[in-house]
């Protein structure tokens, strides 16, 4: 005799994107059971074996694909730079912008100037926005702090909304984003702090899930980043990198032979950087953002990370300076156009390699007995349409862990 399936909810009338191994893998007329927060039955309705559900919700058409994951984000900050952005389209330089006190200082003032609660409180209407669109899970990080106190202020921070929204908050410690003023000239000296200093109270804390830099000529160099990692790495934390966004350095290679979770940005990548991350699993994640503000024209290598199987995520990048972007669908475009990529590529960026390029690809990414119920119903026809359609908010209901997410955060 077959087992009688018991689930706590039933969800019926839409096809199934499920995303398995990152391609559409498309289920028509699915049915998708829910028990205690985890997929536990995906697949045809006229498949579905006799069930107990305690409650059905029938769809009437649609589609209904895994909840979008927004894996690199600068969402915690304060203040905003769009007094920079017009000075920059009235001809400013960035230099002079720079010189007069502007660029990622401005927001390391802001955000030092700033309460925790301020820093949450701004937090929260970002995330809304981003939520709004089908985010169930975000990583966001600190950077912007730039001092032991203020960085420690930022993760707390994000750990302290993680506990008031419904999504799941990923923490990522950016303390090496910059040289901070106090340490100009002495970007070794800022290393050997985070080293000795911040890295040991964020493990013995937890507050974060995982430890990034940005590895390029106007921040740290390839021997600074691995002092960090070999920090980072004894400590037990995961590790990713801010790599070949403005020139080659040979980031993402090194980040490779520590098996970080992702290489971001990536626009100058080569070859050789490449075969790395296809060796150690090593996700690209591309930043159509931070490429589409400041006007870039060198887009990464899309099809060599093709060649080589070297996944792909996309994230916003959302930050105050070169990627204000509150809408990851509009990434998904962007990443169309602007990179290149199909829509299944992209929608995969998002959900199945998005989780991967945060460790969790065992429990997100895609509709599969055993993995979070973190779903979206759409009323669209097919899922080449969150590609297609530019600005407004589709309408969609999002499945957070199980249940319904109503209203905003």
């Amino acid at each position: 005799m077959t087992q009688r399936l018991s689930c706590d909810s039933l969800w019926l009338g839409a096809d199934l994107v499920t995303l398995r191994d990152g391609r559409y893998q498309i289920i028509h007329d699915g049915a998708l059971a829910v028990a205690e927060g985890k997929i536990a039955w995906a697949g045809p309705q006229a498949q579905l074996p006799a069930y107990n559900a305690d409650t059905t919700t029938h769809f009437d058409g649609g589609i209904i694909t895994p909840g979008f994951i927004d894996c690199h984000t600068h969402l915690m900050f304060g203040g905003d730079r769009s007094d920079e952005f017009e000075q920059r389209l009235n001809g400013v330089s960035y230099a002079d912008i720079a010189a007069n006190g502007g660029g990622i200082l401005s927001t390391v003032r802001a955000t030092r100037a700033a309460t925790e609660q301020q820093l949450v409180e701004s937090a929260r209407q970002r995330l809304a926005l981003l939520l709004a669109e089908g985010v169930t899970t975000v990583e966001i990080k600190s950077g912007y702090g730039l001092d032991i106190d203020s960085e420690v202020k930022m993760l707390r921070a994000i750990r302290q909304l993680a506990a008031q929204v419904p999504a799941q908050v990923v923490a990522t410690c950016l303390a090496a984003h910059a040289v901070p003023p106090e340490y100009a000239g002495r970007a070794d000296a800022w290393i050997t702090t985070l080293s000795d200093q911040l890295l040991p109270q964020v493990a013995r804390e937890q507050l974060a899930d995982a430890v990034d830099a940005f590895c390029e000529h106007l921040a740290f160099s390839p021997a600074q980043v691995k002092t960090l990692f070999n920090t980072a790495t004894q400590l037990g934390l995961p590790v990713k990198l801010h790599a070949e966004q403005l020139s080659a350095l040979g980031g993402s290679a090194l980040a490779a032979r520590y098996h970080a979770l992702s290489a971001d940005h990536l626009e100058y990548l080569t070859e050789e950087d490449v075969q790395a991350m296809a060796a150690s699993g090593t996700v690209a994640v591309l930043l159509p953002g931070a490429f589409y503000l400041p006007r870039e024209t060198q887009r990464p290598p899309v099809e060599l990370l093709r060649q080589y199987g070297v996944p792909m995520a996309i994230a916003s990048d959302a930050n105050p300076g070169t990627s204000p972007a509150l809408s990851l669908r509009l990434m998904l475009n962007m990443a169309c156009t602007l990179f290149r990529l199909t829509p299944e590529e992209a929608l995969a960026g998002v959900t199945y390699h998005a989780a991967k390029a945060l460790g969790q690809q065992a429990s997100h990414g895609s509709l599969e007995v055993g993995k979070v119920a973190d779903f979206v119903h759409w009323p669209i026809a097919r899922p080449a349409e969150l590609t297609y359609w530019l600005g407004g908010q589709l309408p969609c209901t999002t499945v957070y862990r199980g249940s319904v997410r109503h209203g905003t955060v």
